[in-house]
Order: C-alpha cells, then structure tokens, then sequence
C-alpha cells in the first residue's frame, strides 16, 4: 500500500510518498497553491506536477490522498479544491482537509493539542479529547492573518511611513526596508505593498529585518514584535477556551515559516502560553506538515480515519 501527504501553503507545496507503514519513500516540492493568490488553474498545475514528481517511475496508484490546504472550511472553496482533485485523475481515496490540521498531526500525532501557525498567513487550531475542533484567525491578508509573516511587514511598512508623515518616532527600519528592496527612498514603497508585480511574499519576509532593527533598540520594531506575540496568543486563548483545554495537559505546536527566523515571537509567544495554559508544553514543529497528512492518508485507507468536527 502507499499513499500520498501533501501539504498545499501559500509560498511551497510538498508532496510525500509513504508506504504502508508511513516510511517516506519520496518528497516532491512546488510552488504555492493558495486558491485566491495563485488561481484555481495554477493549484491543479501545481498538485499535479508535485504528485507526479513524488510517484516518479513506480507503476503504482496510492490508495488513499490527503491534501492539507487553506479556506477548506468554507464549502465553496472545499468544493472547488475536491474538483480539482478528480481533474487530476488519481483513482485514490481523497480526503481534503485544513492544512492546520496536518500540521497538528505533524506535531501532536493522534493526541489533543493546539497548532499556532504564522507562515504569510496565520492560523490557530485546535482538537480536544472529545474529537472537537476549534479556530481563531486564518481569515486572509486583508481582514486577518495577524502576527503572520505578511502582518509584521506590512506594519512594518506602515511605521515607516508614519515616521515619514511625522505621524510617528523615527524608526531605523526605513533604512533597512529601503536597502532590502532596493529602492532609494520611500516614495517606491507604496508599489511593494499595491503593484501586483511584487509578490505579497516579499513583504512576508521582512520579518528579520524588524527582529534585527528591536535587537538595537528600535521602538517601532519592538511594538510590531510584541502586537504579533499579543495577537497569536489571543487567538490561540481563543480556542484553548472554547475546546475547554485550559486545565489539561497538552501541547502547543509552533509551525510556519516565521518562528525559525523571527526567534524572539518563538521565545514570547512560549512564555506568554504558560498563563493560558499552566500545564502545556510548547514546541516548534521540526518536521514538515506533509508527514501529518501522510498519518492521515494511512488512516483514511485503512477506513479508520475521523475528522475533528467544529465545536
């Protein structure tokens, strides 16, 4: 038997072949595949091309598929993702499913838990003893996705020109943003923010240089750190109340591009969690989410496989 874990986010999609067993027999990489970013024909071109690449040359046909990818929730985009999938053609079991919770299985396994996710975008999940789930945030770049990687550079963005305007403090993150991107002053940046020829992930990944710039005592920087933190704890509050987990033992799950390279939200976001849930534990994710949808795909086709249902 084999199947197939992928894990579809907005900047790479990873594909995982696994035997029966879950042993990883092959890892396809592609470009992002978020709906409302790339396009409906730009996913399927992309979980084709990864699926593909992941089978190679064995003559096989996966019995089970399991696809994590955002905005699942909703029916219209669930509805519009599962098209896809019979486009492609594989006669597998399909089953589609949050990419949140992928990544929770990737950390916690089968037990109860809570992911925090903060990639471009960000998202808190999470599932209790009883099979409940529950979500704060993941609502997009434009009316969400708060202490996300997109979220500190665009306030980022905002402080500089605030400082511009006389709005706000003077910030040395004007100098760094400008060399970043290669611009000599601050009249180009509106374009980074609003000219579709620069990618959003551009402004997702300023995130150093706003750790960087709070390391030397900048203000602005500071503030932006600490909202992202306060944001990520609120929405992770959010859930651990509702799935009434706040007195079990359990395990925060840390994953997203942001954590590895913005540390100090890691150190923030742990020390912050200790006060919702006394008996947590908080680590980073280490492996990718797609090992998390290769359990679920084993479990979907051995014909045990439950999906927590919203509370």
């Amino acid at each position: 038997m084999f199947v197939l874990g992928i894990d579809a986010g907005g900047t790479k999609t990873v594909c995982l072949l696994a035997d029966g067993r879950g042993h990883i027999l092959a890892e396809a990489r592609g470009g992002g595949a978020n709906l409302h970013v790339a396009g409906e024909l730009e996913v399927e071109k992309v979980l084709h091309q990864v699926m593909e690449s992941a089978i190679g040359d064995r003559h096989i046909v996966p019995a089970a598929i399991c696809l994590g990818i955002a905005g699942v929730d909703r029916d219209d985009e669930a509805r519009t993702v599962r098209d896809i999938m019979r486009r492609i053609g594989y006669k597998s079991r399909v089953v589609v499913v949050n990419d949140a919770l992928i990544a929770l299985v990737a950390g916690a396994g089968n037990a109860p838990g809570i992911v925090i996710i903060a990639g471009t975008g960000s998202i808190v999940y999470g599932r209790n003893a009883r099979h409940e789930a529950a979500r704060a945030g993941g609502w997009g770049h434009i009316i969400g996705d708060e202490g996300s990687g997109y979220w500190i550079g665009r306030e980022a963005l905002a402080a500089i020109m605030r400082a511009v305007d006389g709005r706000g403090p003077a910030t040395r993150l004007t100098e760094d943003v400008l060399k970043y991107f290669n611009i000599k002053d601050t009249t180009g940046l509106p374009r980074i923010v609003y000219d579709r020829e620069v990618p959003r992930m551009s402004v997702a990944a300023l995130g150093p240089l706003v750790q960087r710039a709070s390391e030397l005592g900048d203000a602005a920087a500071t503030r932006i750190l600490e909202r992202a933190a306060e944001e990520l704890v609120l929405a992770a509050r959010s859930v651990t109340t509702r799935l009434e987990m706040r007195g079990d033992p359990f395990a925060f799950v840390l994953a997203g591009g942001v954590f590895p390279v913005v540390p100090w939200l890691g150190y923030e976001v742990t020390r912050r969690l200790i006060e919702v849930a006394p008996r947590s534990q908080v680590r980073l994710l280490e492996q990718e989410p797609a090992a998390g949808a290769v359990c679920l795909a084993l479990e979907e086709a051995r014909g045990r496989l439950m999906i927590p249902r919203y509370k």
